[in-house]
């Protein structure tokens, strides 16, 4: 009985129910609109990988935070007409305790003449806050806690370091793993790197000859993790990194990637979904115009001037070099970097 009055009611009130077409459209334009913000969002974040893998040598991966929503938000943030700043930190290493084995600062100078790579070495010494002195890959272990699962605090405790060591802005930055770099590396059709002498993997037993030789994906993932009988550790693999990341950033400017959309989005597929940790106040259209810019010159990459430590300081690891160290860093600051670095040759790694 209760069912059949039920019916009745609504079918009494069916005539006052509003047509359900316009409704559904409603919802139908709405969940559209989501999937195209989402997909533009997701572009956004991998178009800036992209960029960050032509100029590292690796693919981001750290979690996007909920800034990244800003990105293509109007009106845009205007063109920066000053220097630029990219702090990009490289992981190997999984899990808890995971360290940024490769942190290489950025430096695109004002007049947009070419790209700076800066290499800082992961065991230089310096003071990290609440921590007291330690190695300058330590920072990123602190920040990401003990599962090291939250990269984006790894980066910012990474940026705070890295930013009162400089002295300089960082304007924007990314988290970075070797996991795709092979598809990476592949989808441009393998990166050129002229290696000063013989490197032998401690990895795979393969051994690179000196020269000039184009990479394949595998072949460039093992180049990049070596570091184990190399004359100078870290640094040599420091240099070999900047040496595929000219490499790379000559690929991807011969076949137009920074400047076509359609290119950018075919690499985009190949090599699948990036993301972004922090873009400050420079927008993505002026990120990838500036590296766009600035990456038509041949890129110079340049170490932090630094000295062995003593034997009985403990922690062992690097310190500035007290009598190259403060002329860099002021050259820095000041965006002369062009001027230091024709004064000191010896400085400048060689990529050809």
């Amino acid at each position: 009985m209760i069912e059949d009055d039920l019916r009745a009611a609504f079918a009494r009130r069916e005539a006052l129910t509003p047509p359900t077409g316009p409704v559904r459209a409603a919802i139908d334009r709405a969940v559209v609109r989501r999937r195209r913000r989402r997909l533009r969002l997701r572009l956004a974040g991998t178009a800036l990988a992209v960029v960050a893998a032509a100029l590292a040598g690796f693919t981001a991966i750290a979690p996007r935070p909920p800034e990244t929503a800003n990105l293509l938000a109007t009106p845009s943030p205007p063109m920066p007409t000053g220097a630029v700043n990219v702090l990009l930190l490289g992981l190997d290493q999984a899990g808890a305790g995971r360290r940024a084995d490769s942190v290489l600062l950025v430096h695109v100078p004002a007049d947009r003449s070419r790209l700076y790579l800066v290499s800082l070495p992961r065991d230089l010494l310096v003071p990290i806050p609440g921590r007291g002195t330690d190695k300058l890959n330590a920072s990123f272990a602190f920040g990401a806690g003990r599962s090291g699962t939250d990269l984006a605090a790894g980066y910012r405790a990474t940026r705070q370091v890295v930013a009162e060591l400089t002295g300089v802005r960082i304007d924007a930055g990314a988290v970075l793993t070797y996991r795709a770099t092979r598809e990476l590396t592949d989808a441009v059709g393998g990166v050129p790197v002229c290696l000063p002498s013989t490197v032998r993997s401690y990895h795979t037993h393969r051994t690179y000859r000196a020269g000039c030789q184009r990479l394949d994906g595998a072949a460039a993932v093992d180049v990049l993790r070596q570091r184990f009988d190399m004359p100078e550790g870290g640094l040599d693999r420091d240099r070999n990194a900047a040496r595929y990341a000219a490499g790379l950033l000559h690929r991807v400017q011969e076949q137009g990637v920074l400047t076509d959309p359609l290119l950018l989005s075919r690499l985009i597929t190949k090599i699948g979904s990036g993301a972004v940790i922090d873009t400050g106040e420079v927008s993505l259209p002026a990120l990838v115009s500036a590296a766009g810019k600035a990456a038509t010159a041949e890129p110079v990459a340049v170490g932090l001037p630094v000295r062995h430590g003593k034997a009985e300081e403990l922690p062992l690891g690097f310190r500035l070099d007290p009598a190259l160290a403060p002329g860099f860093l002021d050259a820095l600051r000041t965006d002369r970097l062009g001027e230091w670095t024709a004064a000191h040759p010896k400085q400048v790694t060689t990529l050809r």
